[in-house]
C-alpha cells in the first residue's frame, strides 16, 4: 500500500488537541506533516513521525495499527537513521554476537518475546512465523518467554521475522541476558502497579460493601445505599479499565486473530460483572457485585504475579549459562602489547591473555603457560582440570592459578556455552506426547467452557432469571484451562535445569517422557562404559631381555606415530624412565612400525607385520581378551605388551543401580567377542554382544523394540550414530564424537555413568509431577464447573478458586528443583 505525504497546512483547531496518529503526542497547530494510513488520512506531529509511518507501510508492516496497545515512540527527525534501525539485525556485524550459522545459508537465534502470557499466546506465534516462507523452524519456549528460530537466509531475513511478530501484537529482540532480565523487571513492575492499584482500591471497594452488608441487618437510608453504590461504581472503574488490562489485551488480540484463547473467559465474567453492576446503579434496581470484580481481579493479578517470578526461575539456568562468558577479553597484539575489546569482536586465530581468576571468553586451546581451570557451570565437575600447552579451553570457565596465552577457535554463538544454551532452549521448547494432548485439550475446552456457560444461563433463566448472570460469570471464573497447558511445560523448563546441572544435558524435551519409560538401557563399550583410552597393562617377555628393555625399545620406536596404541605405548615408557633415539624408521600402515635402536633391530606390529617380516607366530598367541602388541628385537619375537582401555571407575556401581531400577543391561559393541563377554562378566552384564558392526547393531537393537522394550542407548562414537538415532531416548558421553552428540536426545557433559540411574530416577519423577498437575487440572475442572452451574460458587470464590489452581500446577513443579539428590543419589 502507497503512502500519501500532504505538505500543505492541515486546519487544526486551536480549543482541540489533535494526537499524533503515531506517537499519540499532541499535533502542533497548522502542521504540514500528514500521512494516508489504512484508507485515511492521519495527522502527524513532526517528520520523524512522519517517516516512520511511511516506512512502516511500504514494508507492509501497515498491520502494526491495528494491533498496537499503546501509541508508538516519538522519533528523532532522521529517515536515514529511522530505515537504517529496521534492518539493523540483518548486519553481520549484529549478528555475530547472537546468530549461529549452520549448514549452508541456514541460520540459528534465540529471541526474546514480550506479551507472552498463556500457551495459547505461543500457539498463535508458531502459527504466525511458521507461514513465512524459508522457516525451517520456530519454537517458543514457555517458562523463559525465548524463541528459537531456525530460517534459510535466502528466502528470509531476520528483520522480516521480527517483523512478521510484531504484527500480531508481540514484541521481538535478539536475545540477551540483561536485556531478558530488563524485560522481566519491566513486565513485574507494570503487573505489580496494576496489582497495587487493584488491591488498594479493592480494600476501599470492600469497606464500603461490608456497610452496606450490615445496613442489610441493620438498616440503612435507601440515600445513603445509593449513594455507596455510586462510590463504589467510582472507585472500581479504575480496576477494571486499568488493571484488567492484563486480560483484556490478550483476550482482543485473540479475537483479531480470529482464535480463542484462554483469557477471553476470564475477561468475559469481569465484563459482565461490572456491566450488571453499572446497570443496577443507574436504574436503582437489583444487586452491585463491585467488590466480587474488584476481588476477582486482584486474585488473578497476585496469581499472574507470582506465575510470572515462577517461570522466570525455571528459565534461570540457561541464562545463568549465557552471563558465564565475560564480556571483554584481552587481545595480544604482534608487537605483544595487550588491548582491551569486546569479546564478540575475537575472531579465530586470535591470542588472548587469561589472567587469574579470569573467565575465559572464547573456545580454544592453550598455547602458553599451565593452570587449573573450573568449569563446574559447564561440566558439573567440582574438581578444577590442570590445563598445558594444547589443551582445550572452553568458554566461560575460569582460570584459577596462573596466566595463560588461549589461541581462540570458535566465538559467539558457535562455543559450548552457546550450543548448551541452544540445545537447553530447544529442549524446553519441545514438547512430549503428553503436553501436545493437553494443550489441543485446553483448546477445545475454552470452546465448550463457552458453549456450558451459554447453556447454564438459558437454563437459569428458566428457573431464577435473577440468579442466571451471576451463575454465568462464576462458570467463567472458576474454571482454569491455564493449568491443563502449564502442566507439563513448567515441569520440563524445571526438570531440564536441574539435569543440566547435575552433568545431564537435555537437548530434546520430549526425552523426559521416553527416558522415564525406559526397559532397557543399551551401552556402547569402548568409550562408554570404558574412558576409550589405551593404557598397558602388562609386558611379557618371550626371551631373555627385561620388561623395561623391551618396553622402552617399544616405546621409543613408537613415538613415531599418532596412532592411539603407539601414543599409550610411548607414555608408559616415558613414565618408565624416558626415551631413546631411533634410526631408520619404517611404518606399515595398520600392521606397526620398524627402525634401529640402540644398534639393535625393533619391530613394533601385529601379527600381519610379524608375517610380513619373515618372523613365525606362536600358536599360544593367537588368541587373548586384551589388545596384545608384539615386539620381535633382531628378527626374533621377544615379548608381548598387552592393552586395554579401562573401565570407567563408577561403571560397576552405575549398572547395579540401573539392575536395582528394575532395568535391564544390553552390551553392543564392535570390539573383540572375547573382551566384551569378559567385560560383561566384571559388570554383572548377561546380554552382551561384540564384534557387531553398526547395521549390526541397528538390527539387536529394532528387536528389542519389536519385544516391547523401551530403550534407552548410551554411546559416543559415529558408529554410534545410527542406534542412538532408533532408540526411543538416547544419550551420547560428553567426550564422544559431534555425531554423536547431535544424535542423542541427552548428552553426558561429565562422562559420569552414576548420573544415568539418576537421570532415569529423576525423569521418573518429573513424569510423575506432570501426571500430578494433570490430573489436579482435570479434577479441580469436574468439580467446580459444577459447583459453579449449580450457584453454590460466588465470583470472589471463583476468582480464589481459578487463581490457586494455577499457582498450586506451577508450585508442584518447582519442587522438582528441590531434589535434595547429589550424583547418583536417591531422590525423596
Amino acid at each position: 500500500m502507497s503512502v500519501e505525504l500532504i505538505a500543505a497546512p492541515v486546519t487544526v483547531n486551536p480549543s482541540v488537541d489533535v494526537p499524533c496518529f503515531h506517537c499519540g503526542l499532541p499535533v502542533p497547530v497548522a502542521a504540514p506533516y500528514h500521512a494516508v494510513i489504512l484508507g485515511e488520512d492521519r495527522a502527524m506531529c513532526c517528520p520523524g513521525c512522519q517517516a516512520v509511518a511511511e516506512a512502516i507501510v511500504q514494508n507492509g508492516m501497515e498491520d502494526y495499527y491495528h494491533h498496537r496497545t499503546e501509541p508508538g515512540v516519538r522519533p528523532n527527525n532522521d529517515l536515514e537513521r529511522v530505515l537504517e534501525e529496521m534492518a539493523v539485525f540483518d548486519r553481520p556485524e549484529m549478528q555475530k554476537s547472537f546468530v549461529a550459522n549452520r549448514e549452508g545459508d541456514i541460520r540459528e537465534a534465540s529471541l526474546i518475546l514480550e506479551g507472552i502470557v498463556c500457551a495459547a499466546c505461543i500457539w498463535l506465534t508458531e502459527k504466525h512465523v511458521k507461514q513465512l516462507p524459508g522457516i525451517v523452524s520456530f519454537s517458543v519456549n514457555f517458562s523463559t518467554q525465548r524463541a528459537l528460530v531456525v530460517w534459510d537466509n535466502r528466502e528470509v531475513s531476520l528483520s522480516d521475522i521480527l517483523r512478521a511478530i510484531a504484527a500480531i501484537g508481540y514484541r521481538a529482540h535478539p536475545y540477551d541476558p540483561n536485556r531478558q532480565d530488563r524485560v522481566f523487571k519491566r513486565e513485574r513492575h507494570i503487573l505489580m502497579q496494576r496489582l497495587a492499584v487493584a488491591g488498594l482500591v479493592y480494600l476501599q471497594v470492600m469497606m464500603i460493601s461490608l456497610s452496606l452488608y450490615f445496613g442489610d441487618f441493620l438498616g440503612i437510608n435507601d440515600q445513603l445505599r445509593y449513594f455507596f453504590w455510586w462510590m463504589s461504581l467510582i472507585l472500581s472503574t479504575p480496576i477494571v479499565f486499568y488493571s484488567g488490562q492484563a486480560f483484556f489485551k490478550p483476550a482482543w488480540r485473540d479475537l483479531k486473530q480470529k482464535q480463542i484463547g484462554m483469557d477471553l473467559p476470564v475477561s468475559l465474567s469481569i465484563i459482565l460483572a461490572y456491566s450488571g453492576s453499572v446497570w443496577a446503579v443507574f436504574t436503582n434496581t437489583g444487586h452491585i457485585y463491585f467488590d466480587s470484580v474488584t476481588m476477582f481481579i486482584a486474585l488473578l493479578l497476585g496469581g499472574r504475579l507470582l506465575e510470572l517470578s515462577a517461570r522466570h526461575k525455571a528459565g534461570e539456568m540457561s541464562e545463568a549459562l549465557t552471563r558465564l562468558v565475560p564480556a571483554v577479553a584481552h587481545r595480544m597484539e604482534p608487537d605483544g602489547s595487550v588491548t582491551v575489546i569486546p569479546a564478540f569482536d575475537l575472531v579465530e586465530g586470535d591470542r588472548v591473555l587469561i589472567r587469574p581468576g579470569d573467565a575465559i571468553p572464547a573456545d580454544g586451546v592453550v598455547l602458553e603457560g599451565e593452570s587449573s581451570v573450573n568449569a563446574a557451570m559447564v561440566t558439573g565437575e567440582s574438581v578444577p582440570e590442570g590445563k598445558y600447552p594444547g589443551a582445550s579451553l572452553v568458554a566461560g570457565t575460569i582460570n584459577m592459578e596462573s596466566p595463560m596465552v588461549l589461541s581462540v577457535q570458535k566465538v559467539g554463538q558457535d562455543t559450548m556455552v552457546s550450543s548448551i544454551v541452544r540445545l537447553i532452549d530447544r529442549a524446553q521448547a519441545q514438547k512430549p506426547k503428553i503436553a501436545e494432548i493437553a494443550d489441543r485439550f485446553a483448546r477445545k475446552f475454552v470452546i465448550a467452557l463457552l458453549a456450558i456457560t451459554t447453556a447454564v444461563t438459558i437454563t437459569w433463566l428458566i428457573i431464577d432469571p435473577a440468579k442466571a448472570f451471576w451463575v454465568a460469570v462464576a462458570i467463567l471464573a472458576i474454571t482454569c484451562p491455564c493449568s491443563l497447558s502449564l502442566a507439563t511445560p513448567a515441569a520440563i523448563a524445571v526438570s531440564v535445569g536441574r539435569m543440566t546441572r547435575n552433568g545431564l544435558l537435555v537437548t530434546r524435551g520430549y526425552a523426559m517422557e521416553s527416558l522415564a519409560r525406559a526397559t532397557h538401557v543399551v551401552f556402547d563399550k569402548t568409550g562408554t562404559l570404558t574412558d576409550g583410552h589405551l593404557t598397558l597393562q602388562r609386558v611379557e617377555p618371550l626371551s631373555d631381555f627385561t620388561e623395561a628393555d623391551l618396553l622402552r625399545w617399544a616405546g621409543s620406536l613408537e613415538q613415531q606415530t599418532e596412532h592411539p596404541v603407539g601414543q599409550a605405548i610411548t607414555r608408559a615408557a616415558q613414565q618408565q624412565g624416558g626415551l631413546l633415539p631411533v634410526q631408520d624408521v619404517q611404518n606399515f600402515p595398520g600392521r606397526g612400525m620398524r627402525g634401529t635402536v640402540e644398534g639393535r633391530q625393533i619391530a613394533v606390529g601385529n601379527q600381519r607385520l610379524l608375517q610380513e617380516i619373515g618372523v613365525p607366530m606362536p600358536e599360544v598367541m593367537t588368541a587373548h581378551t586384551d589388545l596384545a602388541v608384539l615386539v620381535v628385537v633382531d628378527d626374533t619375537l621377544a615379548g608381548v605388551l598387552y592393552l586395554s582401555d579401562n573401565l570407567r571407575p563408577d561403571a560397576i556401581e552405575a549398572l547395579q543401580k540401573i539392575r536395582n531400577l528394575g532395568l535391564t543391561a544390553v552390551i553392543l559393541s564392535g570390539d573383540h567377542p572375547e573382551r566384551v563377554a569378559l567385560m560383561a562378566r566384571s559388570l554383572g552384564v548377561d546380554q552382551a554382544y561384540g564384534g557387531l558392526l553398526p547395521a549390526e547393531k541397528l538390527d539387536h537393537l529394532q528387536k528389542l523394540q519389536q519385544e516391547g522394550a523401551v530403550v534407552l542407548m548410551v554411546g559416543d562414537g559415529i558408529n554410534d550414530a545410527p542406534v542412538l538415532s532408533q532408540s526411543q531416548v538416547s544419550m551420547a558421553m560428553g567426550g564422544g564424537t559431534v555425531i554423536a552428540k547431535h544424535s542423542a536426545d541427552i548428552v553426558l557433559i561429565n562422562d559420569q555413568l552414576q548420573q544415568i540411574p539418576y537421570g532415569l530416577r529423576y525423569a521418573r519423577r518429573v513424569l510423575a509431577n506432570i501426571h500430578q498437575n494433570l490430573w489436579w487440572s482435570v479434577i479441580y475442572n469436574a468439580v467446580a464447573i459444577p459447583l459453579a452451574a449449580t450457584g453454590l460458587v460466588q465470583p470472589w470464590m471463583a476468582a480464589i478458586g481459578m487463581s490457586l489452581s494455577s499457582i498450586l500446577v506451577v508450585g508442584n513443579a518447582l519442587r522438582l528443583r528441590r531434589d535434595r539428590s547429589s550424583s547418583g543419589g536417591e531422590l525423596p
